[in-house]
């Protein structure tokens, strides 16, 4: 029935209309004619189909199906257009003038709007025209602001999600997101603020980013509404929206940086008005911005004041905390926090973020004033401040803080502090001191120890305030670790008698400091504690033996620390005896069984690997009693489950589990477990060092662990969630593998080549799979080192070549990541906001960097040692791919091309043909080396000719001899040559001279170099490098023995060398080697002046005076 057309112009009567409805009712197909009609140039045909539409609006599912299937399949355009204009009227259209009575869409069937909502987003995908794709863009938009509070549109975000990740119709969609966010409705601006999330997250390419730069003011005007509303936990929504994009898009925003910023501070510093949650949020963003330096280096160093003002702001946050009573109490640790508000520990995290992201120098420009001035004020909230700040910034400014005049003034202030009339000050205090001595040690403990360790050992006395008592002694472990040795003999009789009076009169977590200090303190002191060990030991194993009450568990496990740290320092002689005591008792206990949470059962781990240290080969026998225990930490499951964020209720889990967030999902673990179980992997590598094939019995059960793990859990060396046990599990390689060997060459039962043969093959696969996968630089040398050590230790015949080229593919696919990650870094310098301490960053993860080029060059130098020339193909293919611009380009570091003339050196030392091949290319690059002032880039180059002259062809090399000679002689007798810097250089250019004087001596003249051997002679004995000094003085002992001309004359300066040499053992020269040097002095005795050899003899300590009197009397020192 095709009646649509309208011929005669009157109004329609409703039998007409009624009949017209029909028509399209029974064929919707039919409404495009309608369609054209109201679309007409004739005036009364057009208005004539608009009361047909009107009419049609009475049945909503009618008129809303026609609309909608005109627009998804016409051919016409303009009927597709008109289509997608009028649905964005009809949906609001009201059949009366009543404003509270539904709307169309309203009364639409829940089938038709379904199948409406499904036909408007397949028509956003795939509308081919531009104009008719924009009106339904906005017809999607006004539904959607009509349903999405509704939750009546769930498809929608990841429709338009999809189609901005696949560039259709983007402009478009970002003016819908527009009209979203600034709708006013709650629901819809929040959804429209997480879309546009994903939507700039989503896209990677910086040109196609900038089309969605229009959505960042109105998402910030989102937030702006929230807040003004009062609807926190909404505004909280967003701006974890906005960390999202700090992380992920930190560039994207740059150019709304200033409004953002001023926004977040001002959140961040409404402290009348929001919660603590929202305002840690803000400060968040602003942090996430800071730290976002792979994306903007330096950009936001560049808005004006903001490290000052937000340094003071997060300063603010640590002045929340009030006195509360409990936390002066000292039974245990728990009440530590107490009083802390919850501002008061985002802010210590936000300071040391803030100080490793903005740099020390924007960073303490910050700090000064605001510190300058808090340290003398009333409030000891803000004397507290002042120092937790200085122990969360010390790492991050480092640099700044560890100048002369910065170390004297913070040690300074803390004195200061440590004497403050309120405790929590005074705890603050020693917080600072120690981080510093971390983070600023051992200079801080050199210069100034003079006045810190009397103010902390003064502080300690303070019987009234326990708390601070126990954490001055937390204090003197940081001082202690890494202190030089010089430092704290002077003060042991004194710190020692006042630990031992904590021990026994102090509060239980006093004690437990006191504990803990004083096993750092003997660790220092090693064989100075010998003079206390006889007060120490009788009562720390007093407190191991009678502290049985469950509150005193930790403490006794403390006193187990304590004595296996005493007796590594006193050594096994003075040990032996109470080892087996406390091996005894810790046999007894584990008979006994261990609660689950009893600390004493991880201390016993480090402890048992602490006594077979000291024991030896003695602890043999025990072994049966700590391993299963050991195993079975190592074999521990942490328990590792993801599930979905919304899932995850924090208050439910125990204590010591763990979550990270990972998009909408979080990877818990138990820390707990996982902490024991690397502490069990580092343990295992000490018991296999230390024992070699008295652990041969249990290389089996470790190797399947570190290869295979156990079931449900990764390989060891695999084992991604914990750097320290993939470190562990790389370490232990190479000491499973002396294992093995020493138990073969010693006939243990079971051992045998083959059995060697078998664990290479077992795990050699598997590291280099490790190494090419690890993510950590630090991680990945262990494993160069841990390959380095097994190409060193084993027979040539158990690497064949497929295992080596599997190496050395390795070994590029990890430099060439590294080359990446340079030329990334490098592409950051080209930034708007690049600066001086942003090039100062970018330096220094260089450094980090070249560690890795280092660690490589290392493992390949084992090649070269052990196979020569069998690896030199190998080798130049990653010297050229590799180092070779490190060789050869000027812009490199002296670093750098030290790294690479290493490697060099390796090829020329152990590859005669690699020699012959390379020695044109070589030596220049060389011989410009001996000119930098980077002296251990010139010890390299000096070296490497040194072995050029005792290696290369000689019609190679002699023609350059005696320019090499001078070269030599120049760098031994530069004013400077004997200074620290220089004193490796200088002993290797000595090295390098005495070779062309052994070697090439006929270049040199007719005396064969006299001058050139006097200087020689002159500059022995060498100490700086005890390799090369080994040789010359041996080169020495040849040359006396040959009579070589010379030398001869100089007999009263070879006395005194050999004199000297003797009296440091097998230092210096080795052992029948100095037997040798011996005989030659005696001879020498009768020809020198008597004063030559006493002069040198009156000097010596007694250790030396035995090493030369063993010597002396045909004997190898011990």
């Amino acid at each position: 029935m095709r009646t649509m057309y309208v011929r005669n112009p009157t109004v329609l009567s409703s039998a007409e209309t009624r009949c017209l409805d029909a028509a399209i009712a029974a064929n919707p197909a039919n409404f495009p004619e309608l369609v054209a009609q109201l679309q007409d140039a004739d005036n009364e045909r057009r208005k004539a189909a608009e009361s047909i539409f009107e009419a049609l609006k009475e049945q909503p599912d009618l008129c809303i199906t026609c609309l909608v299937q005109t627009l998804r399949t016409c051919t016409a355009v303009e009927a597709r257009l008109f289509c997608g204009v009028m649905i964005r009227k009809v949906i609001y259209h009201r059949s009366d003038q009543d404003i509270k009575s539904p709307v169309l869409w309203d009364k639409c069937s829940p089938h038709v709007q379904a199948v409406t909502k499904q036909a408007l987003l397949e028509a956003l995908v795939q509308e081919p025209d531009r104009n008719v794709g924009s009106k339904v863009c906005a017809a999607v938009s006004d539904l959607a602001n009509l349903i999405y509070g509704k939750g009546g549109w769930t498809e929608l975000m990841p429709t338009l999600l999809g189609m901005l990740s696949s560039n259709q119709q983007a402009q478009d969609i970002v003016n819908m997101l527009v009209t979203f966010l600034n709708c006013g409705n709650k629901d819809v601006t929040v959804a429209g603020a997480s879309a546009a999330t994903s939507f700039i997250e989503a896209y990677e390419d910086a040109s196609a980013r900038q089309l969605l730069s229009p959505l960042v003011q109105p998402m910030l005007a989102v937030l702006g509404q929230l807040l003004s509303s009062g609807d926190e936990d909404e505004a909280r929504n967003v701006l974890e929206m906005f960390i999202a994009l700090a992380e992920t898009s930190a560039r994207f925003l740059r150019p709304h940086l200033i409004p953002l910023v001023d926004a977040m501070m001002r959140v961040a510093g409404a402290a009348d008005n929001l919660d603590a949650q929202t305002r840690q949020l803000a400060v968040e963003f602003l942090v996430s911005l800071c730290e976002a330096r792979e994306q903007s280096p330096g950009m936001m160093r560049k808005v004006p004041n903001l490290a000052r003002s937000l340094f003071e702001l997060v300063m603010a946050f640590l002045l929340d905390i009030e006195d509360d009573p409990a936390w002066h109490s000292a039974n245990d640790d728990s009440n530590e926090d107490a009083g802390a508000g919850e501002l008061y520990d985002p802010g210590q995290e936000y300071l040391d973020r803030l100080a490793l992201s903005l740099g020390g120098k924007a960073v303490s420009d910050a700090a000064a004033p605001l510190l300058g001035a808090w340290i003398s004020d009333s409030s000891w909230q803000k004397r507290a401040a002042v120092f937790i700040c200085l122990a969360q910034i010390a790492e991050g400014c480092s640099k700044i803080m560890s100048s002369a005049a910065y170390l004297e003034q913070l040690s300074r202030m803390c004195v200061v502090g440590l004497g403050d009339s309120e405790p929590h000050v005074r705890w603050a205090a020693c917080q600072a001191l120690g981080q510093m001595c971390t983070d600023l040690g051992p200079e801080l403990q050199a210069k100034h120890h003079s006045t810190i360790l009397p103010a902390l050992m003064q502080v300690m006395e303070d019987f009234n305030s326990p708390r601070v008592q126990a954490h001055a002694c937390a204090a003197i472990v940081n001082f202690s670790e890494g202190v030089e040795t010089d430092v704290l003999p002077p003060y042991l009789d004194t710190l020692i008698l006042k630990l031992l009076n904590l021990l026994q009169n102090g509060a239980r977590l006093v004690q437990e400091g006191a504990l803990t200090a004083l096993a750092s303190v003997a660790d220092s002191s090693q064989e100075l504690f010998n003079k206390y060990y006889d007060t120490v030991m009788p009562l720390l194993m007093h407190i191991l033996t009678s502290a049985n009450a469950k509150e005193h568990r930790l403490m006794r496990a403390k006193a187990l620390e304590c004595i296996s740290l005493v007796g590594m320092a006193v050594g096994k002689d003075k040990f032996r005896a109470d080892a087996r005591t406390v091996l005894g008792y810790m046999q007894g206990v584990q008979a006994g069984g261990v609660d689950a949470d009893d600390p004493l059962s991880s201390y016993m781990l480090q402890a048992g690997a602490r006594l077979c240290k000291c024991l030896g080969s003695e602890f043999i026998e025990y072994l049966p009693l700590v391993l299963p225990s050991l195993l079975a930490s190592a074999s521990a499951d942490p328990d590792v489950q993801v599930v979905d964020e919304e899932d995850l209720n924090a208050e439910d889990l125990p204590d010591d589990m763990e979550a990270i967030a990972m998009g909408d999902k979080c990877l818990m673990y138990r820390s707990s477990i996982l902490e024991e179980k690397a502490t069990a992997v580092n343990m295992l590598s000490c018991y296999a060092e230390e024992l070699k094939e008295g652990f041969w019995q249990y290389v089996g059960p470790v190797l399947k662990l570190v290869l295979n793990g156990v079931e449900g859990q990764s390989p060891l060396i695999k084992f991604y969630l914990n750097e320290e046990i993939r470190r562990s599990a790389a370490a232990l390689l190479p000491s499973l593998l002396r294992c093995c060997i020493a138990a073969a060459e010693r006939g243990v039962q079971g051992a045998s080549p083959a059995a060697t043969a078998e664990f290479l093959r077992a795990a050699w696969t598997p590291l280099l799979e490790a190494l090419r996968k690890e993510p950590e630089g630090d991680i990945q040398a262990v494993q160069l080192d841990s390959i380095a050590e097994i190409v060193e230790m084993v027979d040539k015949s158990l690497l064949t070549p497929e295992p080596i080229a599997a190496a050395f593919k390795v070994f590029d696919i990890v430099l060439e990541k590294a080359d990446k990650r340079r030329a990334d870094r490098a592409d950051r310098r080209t930034t708007e906001d690049f600066d001086a301490e942003e090039a100062e960053a970018i330096e220094a993860e260089n450094e980090l960097e070249e560690e890795l080029f280092d660690q490589v060059a290392t493992a390949v130098g084992a090649f070269l040692k052990k196979f020569g020339d069998d690896v030199l193909p190998l080798v130049e293919s990653l010297l050229m791919t590799r180092y070779g611009a490190m060789l050869t380009d000027k812009s490199r570091s002296a670093e750098e091309r030290r790294i690479a003339i290493c490697l060099v050196d390796d090829l020329l030392e152990n590859s005669p043909s690699g020699m012959a091949k390379h020695f044109n290319n070589v030596l220049p690059i060389l011989l410009e080396a001996t000119r930098a002032d980077h002296a251990d880039l010139r010890q390299c180059a000096v070296y490497g000719l040194g072995v050029m002259a005792a290696k290369a062809p000689v019609e190679l090399f002699r023609p350059h001899a005696a320019a090499v000679a001078e070269i030599m002689a120049g760098i031994i007798q530069h004013p400077d040559a004997k200074n620290e810097d220089n004193d490796m250089a200088t002993d290797n250019a000595v090295a390098a001279l005495g070779r062309v004087l052994t070697h090439h001596a006929e270049a040199l003249g007719p005396d064969g170099g006299a001058a050139a051997a006097t200087l020689w002679l002159q500059s022995l004995p060498l100490k700086a490098d005890a390799v090369e000094a080994t040789a010359m003085h041996e080169q020495l002992v040849k040359m006396c023995e040959a009579q070589d001309p010379r030398i001869v004359p100089h007999a009263a300066k070879v006395a005194t060398v050999f004199a000297e040499v003797l009296g440091g053992g097998t230092t210096y020269v080795a052992g029948p080697v100095g037997v040798r040097m011996a005989q030659l002095l005696m001879r020498l005795q009768g020809a020198v002046p008597a004063e030559a050899i006493s002069s040198v003899l009156s000097t010596f300590k007694p250790k030396q005076q035995a090493s030369y009197q063993a010597y002396m009397e045909g004997r190898v020192p011990e």
